[in-house]
């Protein structure tokens, strides 16, 4: 009996025991939940804030509280705009791809003057009778005059605005198939200054070359796909190890270095390839085993490609994620030439273009002004 007795306590020892941890861990768990849901405003918003546009819409959708906060700091990035160069008189149009809308604006303060790049919303200009370089903001008409400079047959980029103290400007030129000239300036520079550097890669550089500023480095892709790159603080040059890009026979037609873009986004660099009767193909570089990667989706990244200048944006919201915007618009106005990555498409159907045939400095993507109430008076 006493036997008995002992193992039926034991018994009721271990459940009461198996009973309290089973409420201990339910009680861990709802005081988990509530100390999520008793998150001061302040606090909720500068965690969410810091969200991209994808994880802000799935915390919105956790309770009412959070709804409210995501949709107090959700932050949509602007696309581009297309500027279009008029051939006569000085009133330029900008296309809005996200509102399919036109603007018009007069700007006299580019006559005589041949947009060379664009950057955080600053035009870089070259006044050829002059030889007068100057940064201008198309909405602010804000002006800053650099050093003269003879820019001939070669492309010009700069780092970021020139606002900035570390703005740099950089052009490179040919000089021989084993020499280029390169040259810098800065906003607050009296002179350019230029160095010539011997190549041992070959490395052609002209007009068709593509410039890109990435991880405080210029990167410049030869007509050919070699990549040159410019380190403005040690003042090197080098032509990097790394195979060009591989596209089909058939992209190499005529003028097909018309259709080729590069564009950097967050330390990404991607080249586009076009050709009039295929899709396009996209690359991006992988740095660290030194090759081209052909993708298949963008992740969400939007790419905006015009000659003089590519873009890249996340963040944006609809259809125009993981897609691809050329600088021609259809439609009388109202439609712009895409390609979804996603549906293996373009957009409007069947238009795909012919770069060889389109004028390249006819139009450039820009940055979008804060204020577009002054433009729709």
């Amino acid at each position: 009996m006493a036997g008995r007795k002992r193992r039926k306590h034991r018994l009721l020892s271990e459940t009461f025991k198996d009973d309290k941890r089973v409420s201990t861990k339910e009680n861990d768990e709802q005081d988990h939940h509530e100390s999520w849901s008793i998150l001061p405003s302040e606090l909720l918003e500068l965690i969410i804030s810091r969200l991209t546009l994808k994880d802000n819409i799935r915390t919105s959708s956790v309770c009412k509280k959070w709804l409210s906060v995501a949709l107090s700091v959700r932050k949509v990035n602007k696309p581009p705009w297309l500027m279009y160069f008029p051939k006569l008189g000085h009133l330029f149009e900008f296309y809005d791809p996200s509102k399919r809308k036109t603007y018009s604006l007069e700007l006299p303060q580019l006559h005589g003057c041949r947009i060379c790049y664009n950057k955080d919303g600053w035009l870089l200009l070259y006044k050829p009778r002059t030889q007068r370089v100057l940064f201008f903001n198309p909405f602010t008409r804000e002006m800053i005059k650099l050093p003269r400079f003879e820019m001939t047959y070669q492309i010009v980029a700069f780092s970021n605005s020139p606002k900035s103290q570390n703005c740099i400007l950089f052009t490179v030129k040919h000089v021989s198939p084993t020499v280029v000239a390169i040259s810098t300036c800065s906003p607050n520079a009296t002179e350019w200054t230029t160095v010539n550097y011997h190549n041992r890669l070959p490395f052609v550089s002209s007009i068709w070359n593509k410039l890109v500023f990435c991880n405080g480095l210029f990167y410049c892709l030869s007509l050919t796909g070699w990549l040159g790159v410019y380190d403005p603080i040690e003042h090197t040059w080098s032509i990097r190890i790394v195979p060009p890009p591989r596209c089909p026979d058939n992209f190499f037609v005529k003028n097909w270095w018309k259709g080729k873009f590069m564009a950097e986004n967050k330390g990404d660099i991607f080249v586009i390839y076009t050709c009039y009767s295929e899709n396009p193909i996209i690359y991006k570089l992988d740095q660290e085993n030194k090759e081209w990667v052909e993708m298949k989706t963008l992740e969400g990244v939007t790419l905006f490609a015009s000659f003089l200048s590519s873009h890249a944006r996340t963040d944006l919201l609809g259809m125009m994620r993981n897609c691809v915007y050329f600088s021609k618009v259809r439609f009388y106005g109202k439609r712009c030439i895409s390609y979804s990555l996603d549906h293996k498409r373009y957009y409007p159907r069947k238009q795909c273009h012919d770069w060889g045939e389109q004028d390249p400095f006819e139009s450039i993507w820009v940055d979008p002004p804060d204020d577009v109430s002054a433009l729709e008076s």
